[in-house]
């Protein structure tokens, strides 16, 4: 990431996103809690990417270099804090629930209003907090490869979701073995190749869903055999079915 600003503190506020809008590489000597309450937002650094439908929530900590992008009309709200209520100290995606949404709107919504001497906002950010440190950590967390050959593997699927090649035939393109790269994937991406497959397929699931495109087209074009398939493995995954993701 090139140009990057640097920020004393992480803006609290509303911001709207039109599609394919974000915000440039930056940084910010205070945590946030960066969420979408319409539409679809990606936070990226050089450790990987998350991203979020209007279910969840991504905590940046203080100094971590990111940016964002917005899928659909996105209606991005920031909070910024100078405590960690989280204890983490890398990027993750949370769940939010109906009242953790609602306190995140309308604490964004009253920022830069006059104070009113009643402690009422205090309060608002109280809860907000208490509500933060109980909101379950989802794993959509696409990381990135170091080694090259693994690397490779990863932008072919990126470029291709639905590419169902098997992970032999994957490593024979990229000369080596899938003995190989089984190993790196567990070493570099935390998890195995299957489960880093379907986290790819879903972050592109989300994204196109996001640009208004039909279910069962996101199913083909994602890799999946079956819409049925896909369905299931969203409602796995969300705690709703794809037709919902943005009605919520």
């Amino acid at each position: 990431m090139t140009g990057i600003r640097h920020l004393s503190e992480a803006p609290t506020g509303r911001r709207p996103l039109a599609p394919g809008g974000g915000i440039d590489a930056h940084r910010h000597d205070t945590h946030q809690i960066v969420y979408a309450c319409r539409g679809v937002l990606s936070v990226t650094t050089d450790a990987g990417s998350w991203v979020a439908p209007a279910s969840r929530a991504i905590w940046v900590p203080a100094g971590t270099v990111h940016e964002h992008r917005a899928y659909g009309n996105t209606d991005l709200r920031l909070v910024g804090l100078t405590d960690n209520p989280l204890a983490l100290d890398r990027p993750a995606v949370l769940a939010v629930g109906p009242l953790l949404r609602e306190l995140i709107v309308a604490y964004t919504d009253s920022a830069g209003s006059p104070p009113s001497g009643g402690g009422e906002r205090e309060r608002l950010l109280g809860v907000l907090l208490d509500q933060l440190r109980g909101a379950p950590k989802q794993p959509l967390h696409l990381p990135t490869p170091q080694d090259p050959r693994l690397a490779a593997v990863c932008a072919a699927l990126h470029r291709d979701p639905a590419d169902n090649s098997t992970l032999a035939r994957l490593a024979a393109r990229a000369g080596t073995s899938d003995r190989t790269l089984a190993r790196l994937c567990r070493a570099e991406l935390g998890m195995s190749f299957p489960q880093w497959r379907t986290q790819l397929r879903l972050h592109h699931a989300l994204l196109l869903l996001a640009d208004g495109v039909p279910v069962t087209a996101v199913a083909h074009r994602c890799g999946w055999a079956t819409a049925s398939a896909f369905i299931d493995v969203f409602r796995r995954a969300f705690g709703y079915t794809p037709g919902r993701a943005f009605t919520l």
